[in-house]
């Protein structure tokens, strides 16, 4: 079995083989801008904490010791469900700024 790291390197590979304009840019990024971008929104993260809590069926810990089983199929459902989420969350997100200071140049 190959190493993540193995298989993020066939994976950079290809994308800069390929000329992706977006993969240049990252490249191109500084360390400090890389962390940056790697820092989730709190307004985000606070949508996404409700939300898997909804589906998961919150009960307050102090009360409750909730344990939730399921398969490993439906682990990674709900896990690419939330990726999707999120990346939907933080480009609605992005959007909103963007509209925000076009607006404010006007």
């Amino acid at each position: 079995m190959n190493k993540p790291s193995n298989e993020i390197s066939k994976f950079s590979g290809a994308l800069a083989d390929e000329g992706n304009r977006l993969w240049q840019y990252i490249q191109s990024l500084s360390p400090e801008t890389i962390v940056q971008y790697s820092q989730p929104n709190s307004e985000v993260a606070q949508i996404m904490e409700r939300d898997l809590a909804q589906m998961l069926g919150i009960l307050p810990s102090e009360h409750f010791d909730v344990e939730i089983t399921t398969s490993r199929e439906d682990l990674g459902q709900l896990l690419a469900s939330a990726m999707v989420k999120g990346y939907f969350l933080y480009n609605a997100q992005q959007r909103m700024l963007l509209e925000k200071s076009v607006d404010l140049g006007n």
